[in-house]
């Protein structure tokens, strides 16, 4: 099948895209709907690496754009583990029309998308009835049990207190107990990151904070230090633990020298 995607010209007078989308936003939702990565299901593989060298912007204005899309328009979902990116009008545009060809390439890109759950979020805008079948026959939340349901609840609440107690460990702020909103703010970002990369955010935050040869001192409560915004600066990935150290005359990081295993926080 030929290799093509359709962007009605609807698309400019789109309420949405008009009013709401600044033009880094209009330019960022074309490239998502028309770039080389994109699937005929609307779920695709892509690093924001690549995002960013597409488009000419930097890691971080990728970042800030995807939080947009994600948590202001609320019109994609990117998961950060297996770097999967689902696109909810994508139906609007591209499932218009059925046919056997479609519905077995369809059926085939539905079979290797990683994360299943992205697939009713797209599912919800498909108008064409039998491609919207195949998007339903992955769609399984109505087959679990009121059982299964508690313990991810459960296991969801084990993993906010962890990171509860994994900050409390860094001697920074002793908060007496879990607000909502600090279990809101964990609870978010536990859909865009690893729980190992919300302990290296901890750790890392805590290094910077406490020792001498880093300049910030901005003291973060956690549901603080679990904003998006706040999160990307402290993952390993951000390299944090250069960033905000101080340089001497020399313009060499004074912590250059030191891991994170020379700082004892306990």
């Amino acid at each position: 099948m030929a290799k093509f995607r359709m962007v009605e010209t609807d698309f400019w007078n789109d309420p949405r895209v008009v009013e709401e989308m600044t033009p880094e936003d209009k330019l960022f939702f074309l490239y998502l709907l028309t770039n080389p990565n994109t699937t005929q299901v609307g779920i695709y593989q892509i690093t924001k690496k690549q995002m960013a060298f597409d488009i000419g912007y930097s890691i971080e204005s990728v970042n800030s754009l995807l939080d947009r899309f994600i948590h202001h328009h609320e019109i994609v979902i990117y998961n950060q583990e297996t770097r999967e990116i689902a696109i909810k009008n994508w139906g609007k545009y591209n499932l218009k029309r059925g046919g056997k060809p479609m519905e077995d390439c369809v059926r085939s890109e539905l079979s290797e998308v990683k994360d299943k759950n992205l697939i009713p979020y797209v599912a919800e805008r498909v108008e064409n009835i039998k491609l919207k079948g195949l998007y339903d026959t992955y769609d399984d939340t109505s087959t679990i049990s009121p059982q299964e349901e508690e313990k991810e609840k459960e296991e969801e609440e084990y993993t906010v207190r962890d990171l509860f107690n994994h900050y409390l460990s860094k001697n920074i702020i002793k908060h007496i107990k879990i607000t909502n909103a600090i279990r809101s703010a964990i609870k978010a970002r536990l859909r865009d990151y690893s729980v190992e990369q919300l302990i290296q955010a901890i750790d890392n935050y805590a290094i910077v904070y406490s020792s001498d040869d880093y300049w910030f001192t901005h003291k973060y409560t956690l549901a603080d230090l679990m904003r998006d915004k706040d999160v990307r600066k402290f993952i390993d990935e951000a390299e944090p633990l250069n960033n905000f150290a101080k340089r001497t005359p020399q313009g060499v990081s004074a912590a250059k020298s030191k891991s994170k295993e020379d700082f004892d926080l306990s």
